[in-house]
């Protein structure tokens, strides 16, 4: 498996914060989800990029059979409770038209699309749906935009959701259709030490020296200062629900075998 080597190295470093400190998801938005696409009993849904499992756990609700795909070992490990299997979006162990929706958490932009964007459309059944949820900075908080204004700098050319680069490939590619896109507010509710956490579950912080990240995690204590706690860390979460086409993919029929299994070989966890 290849995965990119600042989000393999950062996020195998920062597991225990990422579970500790990354927001969930709303509920409303997995509902919302699920309404838009008859998710349901008897359905099969793929977290694809799972990471810890944050989005994982809210899909159960739905009573679909969920399937949580990570590919970094330490990741997996705190995802419990669901079917895992250790793959990338690049290399999905599932058979053709397996799969009802596919759900992207916080990872689509990590993802090599030339290669990604094909699997996750031959995986899908035909009338089948391309989740991506995303946890954006609510700026007009001043203690986001702290955060925000110690991270830019840093975040440079690393891949990131913020620079909206992924749009492009997704576009091109023919391969899913035009976008539903809902936004959801959505808050945690943090300590000092939860912000700084929240924080050093950055890929590009976790991967940083241990001094300069020292450092940046002093600062960020810093902008807590005064705040009475539990202070408030609000975002907005932003899904795009994109449809899968039907001209380009492999056993088509508008059906789909809920009996998947993992491809010969496919690890799983």
């Amino acid at each position: 498996m290849t995965v990119d080597p600042v989000a393999a190295a950062g996020f195998a470093a920062a597991a225990d914060a990422y579970e500790r400190a990354r927001p969930s998801y709303p509920l409303e938005a997995v509902e919302w989800l699920a309404a838009r696409t008859g998710l349901g009993p008897g359905s099969v849904v793929a977290d694809v990029g799972a990471g810890t499992g944050k989005l994982t756990r809210l899909l159960t609700a739905t009573g679909a059979r969920v399937v949580a795909v990570e590919p970094i070992d330490e990741m997996r490990a705190k995802i419990s409770g669901v079917e895992v299997v250790a793959a990338t979006a690049e290399e999905l162990p599932f058979d053709d038209g397996s799969i009802d929706v596919v759900t992207v958490a916080q990872a689509f932009h990590w993802f090599d699309h030339e290669r990604a964007l094909p699997e996750l459309h031959r995986v899908l059944r035909g009338g089948g749906f391309l989740a991506l949820f995303w946890n954006m900075r609510d700026l007009r908080d001043p203690l986001q935009k702290g955060v925000e204004d110690l991270l830019a700098p840093l975040r440079q050319q690393i891949a990131s959701h913020e620079s909206g680069a992924w749009r492009v490939p997704l576009a091109a590619s023919g391969l899913f259709g035009d976008a539903q896109v809902r936004e959801f507010r959505h808050e945690q509710r943090f300590t000092a030490d939860d912000l700084v956490d929240r924080v050093a579950s950055t890929s590009f912080v976790a991967a940083l020296g241990e001094a300069p990240r020292a450092e940046l995690l002093a600062r960020a204590r810093a902008l807590a200062a005064g705040r009475d706690e539990p202070f408030p860390f609000p975002y907005v979460t932003e899904v795009h629900l994109l449809p899968r086409t039907s001209d380009r993919a492999a056993g088509e029929g508008g059906t789909s075998n809920k009996g998947w299994r993992p491809r010969a070989g496919s690890p799983t966890t």
